[in-house]
């Protein structure tokens, strides 16, 4: 039988996501072999870990983006593109720390603690990657069934993760904050519409409540006129 028209054209866009989430990191390993034109510049470790973290804090806010624009929009279909956007921001996340570990501090533990200590915006890093860990492993369909309902408690997570990401970023900008301030606006407008959409949703099954217990109630009846 053959794929509807609709789904065939939503797993269509599912996979242009995968490879425009892997654009970035075709051109790192070109710049870093000096491929096609592409150069990582004079320091080319801090320019991988500067691009990795950038498109990882990116997709991460992406894959939160999708759930507000699946009720401004109407397209349950949309929920398809979550998990590349987050599983692709993990990735990145991954990259940018092994390329710190591995090749700016050549895996040496005792100099990764004394950069820890003198650089804490590296710690707030790893811990929004700790964060990130069970939300990749959990993240197929057969993690859903089997959590349940505890697999949406546990995704809040991502919210806590991307905060964490934004203030690893804006800690290590020096002079110019423009960038992290905008993925901190873009953040809490995420926050902001979770937030309205809960109170929402709590007015209306307050409401819903009451009106049963109205309906519920007998009603009283008034005395025979004398």
């Amino acid at each position: 039988m053959a794929p509807a028209p609709a789904r065939t054209r939503w797993d269509a866009l599912r996979y242009a996501v995968h490879l425009a989430a892997a654009v970035p990191l075709a051109r790192a390993v070109a710049g870093a072999f000096g491929l096609a034109g592409q150069s990582l510049g004079p320091d080319p470790v801090e320019a991988l870990i500067e691009s990795f973290g950038w498109w990882a804090l990116f997709l991460l806010l992406a894959g939160l983006a999708v759930t507000p624009l699946r009720q401004w929009a109407g397209r349950v279909q949309l929920v398809r593109l979550r998990r590349p956007l987050g599983l692709w921001g993990f990735a990145y996340v991954t990259l940018h720390l092994t390329t710190y570990f591995w090749l700016e501090q050549e895996l040496d533990l005792q100099v990764i603690v004394e950069d820890i200590t003198k650089r804490p915006y590296i710690m707030v890093g790893m811990a929004a990657f700790l964060l990130l860990v069970p939300l990749a492993v959990t993240s197929t369909q057969a993690a859903m069934r089997r959590l349940g309902r505890r697999w949406q408690k546990l995704h809040r997570l991502a919210y806590a993760t991307a905060a964490l990401g934004v203030l690893h970023f804006g800690l290590q900008v020096k002079k110019d904050l423009r960038e992290p301030l905008v993925f901190a606006a873009v953040l809490a407008a995420l926050l902001g519409w979770r937030a309205w959409r809960a109170y929402s949703a709590g007015r209306v099954a307050t409401a819903t409540r009451e009106g049963h217990t109205a309906n519920a109630t007998p009603a009283s009846t008034s005395a025979p006129p004398t």
